[in-house]
């Protein structure tokens, strides 16, 4: 079966069986939350190169669904089917942005969020996990938890959604699991509850033990991992074992698991769901090797859609009116269409194509067409989707990153996306003025994507621009970006400022009167929101000493 018959049955029924033949009106309300309840929407986050994008793969393997590289084919030749579909993703080998695929699996509709590996990107990373009910954090066995990854991982704590942990690459040798687990306590500052334990690595990888069955898979790869896995099941106490894994191996296993009952952390669902207690998993993504394992558990362990904070308290994702919230905004994901496609959430209800909604922060009712569900870059216009999914909708530059959509009366609006603080900064400069138009599309546009923040000079307009980002990777983004979307090219002078500070409360403070300090810049952003940029950190405290009335926020919610 290729993706494209996978998704004929989707596209009208999105995720139902066939004996749900009845018509989309006659959906009762039992129904509806029987297509809610299936659904399951998580982020996968990891250091570049843990294997996040492989095991993505594979997931989808299990699912029927492959997407090669950007075209379709079935499930014989997952050669490399990847998720980065960003020319500068494949040039580079690096996930810069977030991207969604879906597939059914036994039963659930799932949904996964890819996200960039990198530090630099960990602001779309943050977007992607306000999307996500839970996180999957991949972790290299051989290197544990990385430098540029606790930012990321961080990021997921600080959401409070539950995270399971995949240490992949046990095929090749890696460090003492006991060591890996502590690691991530350590650094992390999450409990964590091995559910399988590794036998051996690399080499000498015999296969992982499972502490509730109290069995063991034995490992052979099969086909190099472009294959579902045979694995065979052996209980602990069987004399198989021994001729199986060695004599060597059973008495390690044996001593650890003595070990493991005495000293990690009780399975306790209640501390899962409040993101304080992590779910270990051991495997190898690219043999294909407890990723089953891995992905049948995670999800009997986690829940459908949850209820969502919204100015009118929690919205219940079983009631039946649409709301969804935008979490990403793509433009010219298909260069043959130069479009922008609004990402959104779905929180509650059911989506139906071409209906109208309320779009509370621009205050008028919108129609939301082509809406499309996406493998990567490939698209699949869908007649109906339900909470939990994620959906793109053509955005004819009306939204913006954290606007809600919905359809009762209520007019209520989903939490605001904080937006990071930029850490670094250039002026921008095009090199041919003569395409001055080109380059103030793109630079808008690039920036409403939120991958970049653009700022004016204080008293002037568009002349000056300033950017800011959060990791300097994305200063090399955007010029790629402006030459190979917009045919534009720049030149970037970086400047010196580190920090910068919104000013909360604007009105009441008169600017042009506002003590500074020698290196410190007055800017303002493009809701004509003024701020401030301060080489060093202690500047900001002088500044708020010299202007008692003045007071600075960190991050500017959208």
């Amino acid at each position: 079966r290729g993706l494209g018959d996978v998704y004929k049955r989707q596209s009208h029924k999105c995720c139902n069986n066939s004996n749900f033949a009845m018509n989309c009106e006659e959906l009762t309300l039992a129904d509806l939350k029987d297509e809610i309840r299936k659904r399951r929407t998580f982020a996968i986050i990891s250091h570049p190169d843990a294997g996040k994008t492989t095991l993505t793969e594979k997931f989808l393997l299990y699912g029927g669904a492959i997407n090669l590289a950007g075209s379709v084919k079935g499930k014989k030749t997952a050669k490399h089917a990847v998720s980065d579909w960003m020319e500068i993703e494949k040039e580079r080998g690096i996930s810069v942005t977030s991207s969604v695929l879906q597939f059914n699996y036994d039963g659930y509709c799932i949904n996964i969020l890819d996200t960039p590996g990198h530090e630099d990107f960990s602001e779309d990373t943050y977007r992607t996990l306000m999307a996500a009910d839970s996180a999957v954090m991949v972790i290299d066995g051989s290197k544990g938890v990385e430098k540029q990854t606790i930012k990321l991982f961080k990021v997921c704590v600080m959401r409070h959604i539950p995270i399971f942990t995949f240490i992949n690459k046990m095929d090749r040798d890696a460090n003492d699991p006991f060591e890996l687990c502590d690691e991530i306590e350590r650094i992390l500052g999450i409990s964590t509850c091995p559910i399988n334990w590794p036998i051996g690595s690399g080499k000498e990888f015999k296969g992982v033990y499972d502490r509730n069955t109290h069995t063991i898979s034995t490992f052979t790869a099969a086909m190099n991992g472009q294959k579902e896995v045979a694995e065979r099941d052996l209980d602990i106490s069987s004399p198989e074992v021994e001729s199986e894994i060695g004599s060597h191996f059973r008495d390690k296993l044996l001593e650890d698991i003595e070990l493991l009952d005495g000293a990690s952390a009780e399975f306790d669902i209640d501390l899962v769901n409040a993101g304080k207690l992590s779910p270990v998993f051991f495997g190898s993504a690219l043999t294909n090797f407890g990723v089953e394992t891995f992905l049948k558990h995670f999800l009997k362990m986690t829940t459908s859609p949850l209820p969502r904070k919204s100015t009118e308290g929690l919205i219940d994702p079983f009631t039946e009116d649409f709301s969804a919230f935008v979490f990403k905004i793509q433009a010219n994901m298909n260069k043959a269409h130069r479009d922008r496609i609004a990402f959104m959430r779905i929180c509650s209800g059911k989506f139906t194509a071409g209906m109208e909604v309320n779009h509370v922060q621009g205050g008028r009712k919108v129609k939301l067409s082509q809406p499309q569900q996406l493998m990567a870059s490939e698209r699949k216009i869908i007649e109906e989707a339900y909470a939990g999914d994620i959906i793109g909708v053509f955005d004819p530059g009306i939204f913006s990153i954290g606007d809600t959509l919905e359809l009762s009366n209520k007019k209520f609006a989903y939490e605001g996306i904080p937006t990071f603080a930029p850490e670094h900064f250039a002026r921008v400069r095009q090199i041919d003025t003569m395409k001055r138009k080109q380059f103030i599309k793109g630079i808008n546009q690039i920036a409403q994507e939120g991958a970049i923040q653009i700022f004016q000079e204080y008293n002037t307009g568009m002349e000056e621009i300033i950017v800011g980002v959060v990791g300097v990777l994305q200063f090399d983004v955007l010029k790629f970006r402006l030459e190979s979307e917009y045919n534009v090219d720049i030149r970037l002078e970086p400047l010196p400022y580190e920090y910068i500070r919104w000013i909360e409360n604007p009105t009441e403070i008169n600017l042009d009167r506002l003590v500074g300090t020698s290196d410190m810049k007055k800017i303002k952003d493009l809701k004509d929101r003024p701020l401030l940029l301060f080489v060093n950190e202690w500047s900001v405290g002088m500044v708020l000493d010299r202007n008692k009335d003045l007071r600075l926020s960190e991050f500017a919610q959208n």
